[in-house]
């Protein structure tokens, strides 16, 4: 009997590569499928990680720019930035291979194990997971866009022609396997499906260059090019540029590649002069408003946007800012022009003819061992009435009844009373807390001849005294003038302000040389702070040489905090010092630090130091702000954040991402090997066909990336490009070079032995053809929306149950799809 069951094979085993590492014909089947389920899942969050880096290298390969001089339509020369990689053909080659390497490895690795025959999971995935972006993540797009706002295609020429080669794609696939040869691919149809790749790219490019044209006016990329779209319709529609000449427009029109903060300038300078009328705005407050229209005109990638979602889906560091409610609140305002303007020597009591009521100060601030928070409301203008002010405290991070007393009632100035105060008593509970605040509102009760004043909140925060505290900078960048003779950089203690503490600190250079550029002990320094003492600062000389030069940074950095204190958020600062020739361009410094490659610094770390901290730490080190899914996710993905922390950061060895590029590379082939045992293992338990499998499971977690990326990009970019715009040159990358590339392998190896490439065309080539029908409805569904005032005259967005309905509609026909496949292996229908 030992020997019988020593003899029997284990058929579902035999299926792997590599694995099973052990003998498991032993083992309970159902508990070693439920085993390789979760294996595949995990492996599913292993290839979402590892993508991450690999579009953090293609992001900083791409991103790479010169600079150029230009002449401005004013005929100014202004000297620009522009990107070295054009972004139809970037998106077509290394984002599309960031986005599909581990369908396409799959497919090659697939081949190369089975011993160059063909097999089913590589090419069912490729078809599987290009039915689930097309319908799936262009439904999910579709319905994203609420509030009746629409996002419509602008690259519409580029998108037409992705989409046809898409189309041909899976049509050529289908004439191959059933017509020409069937069940045989030969050496020619190997090598044409593979150059396919090159002539989608070249056409792509001529289209979006418009070499065979002249582009309209307005045509041009409003993120980053010269010309705004929305100024060629305003006016009456008469564009800003129609004086311009054909010839001219097209010489400016080369430059399309231009960087975003040079388009941005001027919107963002109308924003800086609405943020201006409002002087009560504290610097602060100023410079996260100005990120945040920065941000709105800021383009992002097709990279970006998936390392945000891969990092969601992780508990990485998010690449997305997080602004605080009432800032957001506050920029809806100004925007709206909600929020009335302070101008210089505005009387708001109309020469003394009415009372205003309003709060002294819009902050204070109060150590929780004090136990009362005193906030002052004064009373100018018409003093001769008596006025009532009804007052209320409402919960910030900090609770009534456990951090604070709640306060409401009724203020009352006598006539000539100028000045009243409100007391509230603060909870002191001897526990570590991080600062907590809570607001004081005010409400006016006496309507004649009084009005309320602009601040009419106060924000009370509470200073927790029972710990150490932690130490950060005050602003994570200073902008100064080479003669301003020296820099205060201030560090405050937050959190806690318990006894004694120090931090130490030290300068690095990036341009700027220390003794040369500015003056900073080589060894750095020591901050000590008293018992309570909340701030210090650090000066540091800056050298005028007399000389021009170009903007210049270093860096200080923060670390070694005593026993028991700690470092804050801003653990670095940077200080970029200024030619005072320069300096007045105030409105190019300011766009130029809110939106200064944001991407490249945030999404790809600089050294191992940085990968290994945000590998090891939850949401990359930003506890404050990382949720309770970020920690199971954190946990569940610590050991692959670890192992791939090792490969070679975008900038090693200055090498532009290339090494980053082929390391991760090579990783994902090792992982997606893996995956493919484990998808086919685990089929074989359960008794699903690979094809099946393939095109569900496999698909499905391969594209989850994908589906959040494209979601997060439908509702921050005003244009679905980025969303929907890519999913076709995404789709036809896969069949030319997911099937193009390891067929030309196979093809070639099986020539040379004299026979040919066997392809049972079977359930692939039935698949193939449902996807195809399936996918011409799905696109013209896609136009019809752009065309149709019922759905918004866009692809994405419109009224609501015009958008539910397309999104409804799109799903149902990924469904069906994945029916029509399910019946066809299982039941043998449709043979």
């Amino acid at each position: 009997m030992i020997d019988a069951w020593c003899n029997t094979t284990d058929v579902c085993g035999e299926k792997g590569l590599f694995l099973p590492f052990t003998d498991e014909r032993g083992w309970n089947q159902s508990v070693r499928a439920a085993l390789y389920f979760a294996g595949l899942i995990w492996s599913f969050f292993a290839v979402a990680i590892i993508a991450d880096i690999f579009m953090c290298s293609i992001e900083v390969i791409t991103s790479r720019t010169s600079k150029i001089k230009i002449a401005t339509p004013e005929g100014k020369i202004e000297e620009v930035e522009i990107r070295i990689w054009n972004d139809t053909v970037a998106n077509l080659t290394l984002m599309a291979l960031g986005s599909s390497a581990p369908e396409i490895i799959l497919s090659i690795i697939e081949i190369v194990g089975n011993g160059f025959r063909s097999g089913e999971l590589g090419p069912s995935t490729i078809v599987g997971s290009a039915a689930f972006n097309l319908l799936v993540i262009s439904a999910v797009c579709v319905v994203s866009i609420d509030g009746g706002e629409i996002r419509r295609i602008r690259m519409i020429k580029v998108f037409g022609v992705t989409a046809s080669f898409s189309m041909f794609a899976y049509i050529w696939l289908y004439i191959v396997l059933q017509i020409i040869s069937p069940n045989v691919v030969d050496v020619w149809e190997a090598v044409f499906t593979f150059m396919c790749f090159p002539l989608l790219v070249v056409t792509a490019y001529i289209i979006d260059k418009d070499f065979c044209g002249v582009k309209d006016v307005g045509d041009e990329d409003p993120e980053t090019g010269l010309v705004d779209d929305e100024a060629a319709t305003q006016d009456g529609g008469v564009s800003a540029y129609s004086n311009m000449t054909r010839s001219k427009f097209k010489e400016f029109s080369a430059y399309s590649n231009l960087t975003s903060s040079q388009a941005a300038k001027k919107k963002v300078a109308d924003f800086m002069k609405e943020v201006g009328k409002h002087p009560d705005l504290d610097e602060e407050t100023i410079a996260k408003l100005i990120a945040m229209e920065a941000a709105q005109h800021e383009h992002h990638s097709r990279a970006w946007y998936r390392v945000n979602a891969t990092r969601g889906l992780t508990g990485g560091s998010k690449v997305q800012p997080i602004i605080d409610d009432h800032i957001k609140e506050l920029y809806h305002k100004i925007k709206n022009n909600e929020l009335a303007p302070i101008r210089p020597g505005t009387d708001l009591s109309k020469d003394k003819t009415l009372a205003v009521v309003e709060f002294v100060t819009a902050s204070v601030a109060v150590f929780e061992n004090e136990k009362k928070a005193r906030v002052e409301i004064e009373r100018y203008g018409l003093e001769s009435n008596q006025v009532h002010v009804k007052y209320e405290t409402v919960d910030g991070t900090a609770t009534a009844d456990e951090d604070y007393v709640p306060a409401k009632g009724t203020i009352v100035f006598e006539p000539g009373e100028t000045t009243k105060y409100i007391d509230i008593e603060i909870i002191d509970d001897y526990e570590w807390e991080p600062d907590e605040t809570f607001f004081v509102k005010l409400h006016l009760e006496t309507k004649e001849n009084t009005i309320i004043g602009r601040k009419t909140i106060c924000e009370v925060t509470i200073i927790n005294d029972d710990d150490p505290g932690k130490f950060e900078f005050a602003k994570n960048t200073h902008l100064v003038k080479e003669s301003i003779g020296s820099v205060i950089i201030t560090v405050n203690r937050v959190d806690g302000a318990d006894g004694k503490a120090e931090v130490r600190w030290k300068a690095r250079d990036i341009e700027a040389i220390n003794g040369s550029d500015y003056i900073a002990p080589e060894e750095g320094g020591t901050l000590v702070f008293e018992h309570g003492e909340r701030e210090k600062t650090i000066d540091i000389p800056i050298v005028d040489d007399q000389e021009y030069e170009k903007d210049e940074s270093f860096e200080l950095e923060l670390f070694e905090p005593s026993l028991g204190a700690h470092l804050g958020r801003l653990k670095k600062t940077v200080v970029t010092i200024v030619n005072d020739d320069d300096y007045n361009g105030v409105l190019d410094r300011v766009v130029a630090i809110t939106s200064i490659n944001i991407d490249r610094l945030r999404i790809g770390n600089t050294s191992y130091t940085d990968q290994f901290r945000d590998a090891l730490n939850v949401n990359g080190g930003d506890v404050e702000n990382a949720s309770l899914i970020d920690y199971v996710l954190h946990f569940i993905t610590i050991y692959f954040k670890t192992i791939f922390a090792f490969v070679p950061p975008p900038n090693f060895l200055n090498s532009g991402g290339w090494i980053c590029f082929v390391a991760a590379l090579m990783m994902i082939a090792i992982l997606t090997t893996f995956i493919s045992d484990l998808a086919s293992i685990f089929g074989c338990l359960v008794g699903i066909d690979d094809s099946i499998t393939a095109i569900t499971l496999v698909a499905l977690g391969t594209s989850l990336p994908d589906t959040f990326a494209s979601k997060t990009a439908a509702v921050n970019e005003k244009y679905a490009d980025n969303s929907i715009g890519n999913i076709t040159g995404s789709n036809s990358v896969n069949v030319f070079l997911g099937l193009g590339l390891p067929w030309l392998i196979a093809t070639i190896y099986w020539s040379a032995k004299g026979d040919t490439f066997s392809v049972p065309a079977g359930s692939l080539a039935f698949s193939v053809a449902v996807y195809t029908i399936c996918a011409i409805v799905c696109l013209s569904m896609l136009m019809v929306r752009r065309n149709m005032k019922l759905f918004g005259n866009a692809e994405l967005g419109g009224p609501k149950w015009p958008r539910i309905g397309s999104a409804i509609f799109m799903v149902s026909l990924w469904v069906l799809y994945i029916t029509l496949s399910i019946l066809q292996v299982s039941l043998g229908w449709f043979q």
